[in-house]
């Protein structure tokens, strides 16, 4: 959703796709099992329902002589992109992503995330199923942004993003399931394709209280996925381009890496008590200039491409902390995928096998395969 999608996503803004709150909140309205935070709940409700109010299925879409010829195509492209999700990949075969709706915006949700001043760890929100996450969003802008000037009057750093999806984690497959929205169906066809795919592994699995996890599992899965669709399926133009975009996307990854590693080191001489918080301070804003100048030198090897400027310009704890999730663990998921052969069936076996483990056993053994994936 997708995340979700990304920082690295289409974007500046859309920086992180799924959003897997929707389906704790239904499930905490619908059941009236006194849930604090009663209004929160009920605008994701009612969120929710305005977008399935919308939804219709693509057949009905296409049949449509109204719809305009490009639209017709893109669902048309989704639906073998959705096959391929199934025969080729192994991913759920169910009502999800068969129908589509335009909510006449360009996000479905916003997110809000938060994180101390001198951290990257992010403050969490606990919902019924979902369990507890990095995040909280909100159908309308404005309330997402109340929020977020809320807690940073408490002194936290945040950061709003709008996502062009979220997952119901296949909770509401009897209702009609996910359905694609105008959010993201004009992405490029490699990101199409990885936002459905990301998604639907979300409903193979789902931990609880776990978003790093979760998250960079999903995203393992939309690059192999995404690469795959594109080598098979892809015309040249749309191999090209996305090679181009993906070529951007992992030097910008890099260099956010690169940031948090070093901003990492300074938090943790703070937490030893090292440093005055003046210093700290001093010490912080040098590595968040650097990583600015390094992104305007990437931007003009690019060629003055301006998509990741919003997220950049915006960057902070909060946002590197969000991004993390969707990145840290995604090259021992890729691993674990070579270890199995590159089969689809059998990765997802072993990665189930690592869900039940206590969450830091299960950490430590995808970096064990890592390691001897490389032996």
């Amino acid at each position: 959703m997708l995340s979700i999608r990304q920082a690295f996503s289409i974007a500046a803004g859309n920086s992180l796709r799924p959003l897997r709150w929707p389906m704790a909140a239904l499930a905490c309205a619908l059941i009236s099992a006194g849930c604090a935070d009663t209004a929160y709940y009920w605008q994701a409700l009612g969120g929710h329902l305005q977008m399935m109010q919308a939804t219709r299925p693509i057949e009905r879409w296409l049949a449509d002589e109204r719809v305009a010829p490009v639209l017709k195509q893109r669902l048309v492209l989704a639906q073998r992109i959705r096959s391929f999700a199934v025969t080729e990949m192994g991913l759920p075969a169910n009502a999800s992503y068969h129908r589509y709706a335009d909510v006449q915006r360009r996000s479905i949700v916003w997110n809000v995330v938060a994180a101390p001043e001198f951290s990257l760890t992010l403050k969490t929100w606990c919902f019924p199923v979902a369990g507890c996450v990095g995040y909280r969003g909100y159908f309308q802008e404005a309330e997402a942004r109340a929020q977020a000037q809320a807690l940073a009057a408490t002194g936290l750093e945040v950061n709003v993003y709008g996502v062009p999806a979220y997952s119901t984690l296949g909770w509401l497959n009897w209702a009609g399931g996910d359905p694609l929205l105008n959010t993201f169906i004009n992405y490029p066809e490699g990101e199409l394709a990885r936002m459905i795919f990301h998604e639907l592994a979300h409903q193979v699995l789902y931990v609880q209280d776990d978003t790093v996890f979760n998250e960079s599992f999903a995203t393992a899965v939309e690059r192999i996925g995404g690469e795959r669709w594109l080598t098979l399926h892809g015309s040249p133009s749309a191999q090209q381009a996305y090679a181009a975009f993906d070529a951007r996307r992992r030097q910008l990854r890099s260099l956010a890496l690169a940031t948090r590693t070093r901003l990492a080191q300074i938090y943790k001489s703070n937490q030893a008590l090292a440093l005055d918080r003046q210093a700290q301070a001093a010490m912080k804003h040098i590595a968040m200039q650097d990583f600015r100048d390094d992104y305007a030198r990437l931007k003009t090897s690019w060629g003055g491409y301006a998509g990741y400027d919003r997220w950049v310009a915006g960057a902070n704890n909060a946002a590197f902390g969000a991004q993390a999730a969707y990145d840290e663990l995604v090259p021992a998921f890729e691993a674990l995928f070579e270890r199995q052969g590159r089969d689809w069936r059998r990765f997802y076996d072993a990665v189930k096998r690592l869900s039940k483990l206590p969450r830091l056993e299960r950490a430590q053994a995808l970096q064990d395969s890592m390691e001897q994936h490389h032996v």
